[in-house]
């Protein structure tokens, strides 16, 4: 397939990007591709929608949201349904109808409200967002074959038919030390949160260094307390501990963000580690004022996606509804011009496995994506350099997939 990615400059180029790909999927799809099929209008529920309905197209798909969660839930509900209406209002004739529901962010919740979509004729479902309602949500999907697509970035919740559209740490992790190792890195140590996050990014931290041939030359793992936070103490201990292997490596991964980055490497340099002898690697945790400000990380290498998508949506979002959007909104829009485009270009197969997982990908506002039969996804990210004030791009993010490839 010819590249079809450009510059992100508006929501049309977003747009247009989608069709083309959505279109390129068609014509690597045979008809004996197996998996999920839409049903709607072969014989499944089309009556009139119960609660929110967003858009007035003919094709219906489901948003699931933690609406009536407590916390800052219903705050990610409200963002994600505004990202989606936007994503209507972008895409010009989109033959779709979203109907909102409530999931309250359990999988109860989500069981009942992705079968009350599929008795109402939905048949894709984009959400939920966290793990509990997306595996409450798929187990009726599943029954029903209607595919999802969600925003939980919970490595237990993927399966054939449940697509992550989220960001996910082993993909963080397999870019960082990718990149290094094209500088010649080869020995590293890490400082690792001894949480089930550190147990992930562990995990792809051994598999991406065995794939590049490195070592690993020491791991430590600080405790981290669900309730209050890094144990600040037993971070400076671990890193002290750290100090003798991080000697013999010419590289040093610290996952974690917030404070930690900028606290642990203050504490290798005070132990003797020497900057200029090792480079400081991080993961997406790092893409934050926070991390990026701080001095001591700066001339630190991290993964994140590329930033101009987000500078054009952002400032459409908060004009459109009042207030800057959080990061993650770009999921719910993603998903919905998804949907709008494989629904003018797919046909009835549109949401069957053979074109949500077509190896060419899609492009969003985040840049290139595309699913896997497992349920994961893959991203094309860039490699960003800390600066104290700023960062440098050192790395872009790849247009296609076969770049990534």
């Amino acid at each position: 397939m010819r590249s079809v990615f450009g510059q992100i400059r508006s929501p049309r180029p977003i747009v247009a990007a989608v069709m083309a790909i959505a279109l390129g999927a068609l014509g690597s799809c045979t008809g004996s591709t197996p998996g999920f099929y839409p049903q709607s209008g072969l014989g499944q529920g089309t009556g009139t929608p119960t609660g929110e309905v967003v858009g007035n197209g003919a094709v219906r798909v489901a948003l699931l949201l933690p609406k009536s969660a407590g916390s800052n839930a219903g705050q990610i509900a409200t963002v994600f349904r505004n990202a989606s209406e936007l994503a209507l209002k972008d895409f010009p004739g989109a033959d779709v109808q979203v109907l909102v529901k409530d999931t309250s962010g359990t999988a109860d919740g989500g069981r009942a409200a992705a079968q009350a979509a599929i008795s109402e004729g939905a048949e894709l479902i984009l959400g939920p967002v966290f793990a509990p309602a997306v595996s409450g949500a798929a187990a009726a999907a599943r029954t029903s074959g209607v595919p999802v697509i969600a925003f939980s970035s919970d490595a237990s919740t993927p399966s054939p038919g449940v697509y992550l559209l989220s960001f996910l740490p082993q993909q963080d992790v397999s870019r960082i030390i990718s990149y290094a190792n094209s500088k010649g890195r080869s020995s590293y140590a890490a400082l690792i949160p001894d949480n089930s996050y550190g147990a992930i990014a562990e995990g792809a931290f051994r598999q991406a260094v065995g794939r590049t041939g490195g070592r690993i030359v020491g791991i430590e793992r600080y405790n981290v307390d669900p309730a209050r936070g890094v144990d600040t103490a037993d971070l400076k201990v671990k890193a002290t501990d750290l100090v003798s292997s991080a000697s013999r490596a010419d590289a040093i991964f610290i996952p974690d963000g917030g404070g930690v980055p900028a606290y642990a490497i203050g504490v290798l340099i005070a132990q003797g580690i020497k900057r200029d002898a090792v480079k400081f690697l991080g993961s997406g945790q790092w893409d934050d004022p926070e991390v990026l400000s701080d001095r001591l990380v700066a001339g630190g290498w991290y993964p994140a996606p590329d930033k101009e998508g987000f500078k054009a949506f952002a400032p459409r979002y908060a004009a459109a509804y009042g207030s800057p959007p959080p990061r993650n909104a770009t999921l719910a829009y993603d998903a919905t011009v998804l949907a709008a485009g494989l629904v003018r270009s797919a046909g009835q197969r549109r949401f069957s496995a053979g074109v949500l997982t077509n190896r060419d990908g899609f492009l969003g506002i985040d840049g290139v994506f595309r699913f896997n039969r497992d349920g994961t996804n893959e991203r094309g990210l860039a490699v960003y350099e800390a600066a104290g004030s700023g960062l440098n791009v050192i790395s872009p993010a790849p247009k296609t997939f076969q770049a990534v490839n």
